[in-house]
């Protein structure tokens, strides 16, 4: 019976660390996603003419896209599939590699956005390929709002 207790006692254990882990991993790229969509915002905004244009703003938007997708494509972990209302699909998890790569190509765009953008006509040109690479994804990965 004490082996039986112990054993029981052990898997618990287990259980619980590893939805701790998925649960922290979780809260992570979510907070990762938030530091992206507040930093796009105001670029949001200079898009569709309700801001004026803000080279600052811009230039801290794609670091923060850049530093984030950076990070992000090692948040996925198989133990993070469910948990903290997280709005990832299963389908991440089956099209990982394409998923990943996603992550990778939105650092590029951004990184190329950072050399390229410094006034507001190419701003106007480039911005929309920075935010093309998180709606495609979006659209495939992520649970509607």
């Amino acid at each position: 019976m004490l082996r039986l207790s112990v054993a029981v006692f052990a898997i618990t254990v287990g259980v619980g660390v590893a939805a701790a882990q998925n649960h922290d991993i979780i809260k992570a790229r979510q907070s990762a996603f938030k530091a992206m969509s507040d930093a796009a915002k105001p670029t949001i905004a200079m898009m569709k003419g309700e801001r004026p244009y803000e080279q600052a703003a811009i230039d801290k938007a794609l670091a923060t896209m850049a530093e984030k997708a950076a990070v992000l494509r090692n948040m996925f972990p198989e133990d993070s599939k469910t948990g903290e209302k997280t709005e990832a699909l299963p389908v991440i998890w089956e099209n990982k590699e394409d998923f990943v790569g996603r992550f990778g190509k939105l650092a590029e765009t951004a990184k190329a956005g950072q050399a390229s953008i410094t006034d507001e006509f190419v701003f106007m040109d480039e911005w929309p390929k920075v935010m093309g690479n998180c709606s495609g994804c979006h659209k495939k990965y992520r649970k509607d709002d």
